[in-house]
């Protein structure tokens, strides 16, 4: 009964896709052409996710569990390690993300959007103004960052050497930045 569903459903899907008219296809492939680049950084960023997180688990491995002396060899091999993963998974995932596009996002396309919609959706994402826009994407972004690492930098820091105290602590490791904070208070107390 189940596998009996699926196929219905399936069915039903290939139906809408294939009733589209020539005219509204040739504009949802064009669509599909125009967004090929955020869907290639989607799947890019989906690939990378698992090594970002390793990253960051051998970056706190690194400091408590590594020797000083051995610590940059260490991170330049698992750098390599990072590199040789992305290299390898980035391009398939991508080229799957590029060849499920038709048959996902392609089928909302044609099943949500008119083909004058899809007309003015085109016109604007080749508009001139909204490359330049797109293009100013990073610049803005950065602009964004800048001005609010520095403003919450002070209330932020505190907290995150208090979180990677409780995390060490709960994974019984020796915890520096404990030892940091505490050395802090008592070099300040005889200012009072």
């Amino acid at each position: 009964m189940k596998n009996t569903f699926v196929a219905l459903l399936l069915l039903a899907s290939a139906g809408a896709y294939a009733q589209t008219s020539p005219a509204k296809q040739a504009l949802v492939d064009k669509m599909l052409s125009l967004q090929r680049p955020a869907i290639e950084q989607t799947a890019q960023v989906i690939a990378e996710r698992p090594a970002l997180q390793m990253m960051q688990q051998a970056g706190a491995a690194l400091q408590t569990r590594v020797a000083p002396e051995k610590r940059e060899a260490i991170a330049k091999e698992i750098q390599t390690d990072l590199k040789k993963y992305a290299d390898e998974v980035v391009p398939l995932m991508q080229q799957q993300a590029v060849k499920l596009a038709p048959a996902t996002v392609g089928v909302m396309l044609a099943e949500k959007f008119t083909e004058d919609e899809l007309q003015q959706l085109i016109a604007i994402i080749e508009s001139p103004v909204n490359r330049k826009f797109l293009q100013m994407g990073g610049e803005m972004q950065k602009a964004l960052v800048d001005k609010l690492v520095a403003d919450m930098q002070a209330t932020v820091d505190p907290k995150v050497k208090a979180l990677a105290t409780a995390m060490d602590k709960h994974l019984g490791l020796p915890a520096p930045a404990a030892s940091a904070m505490a050395s802090k208070p008592a070099a300040s107390a005889p200012k009072k």
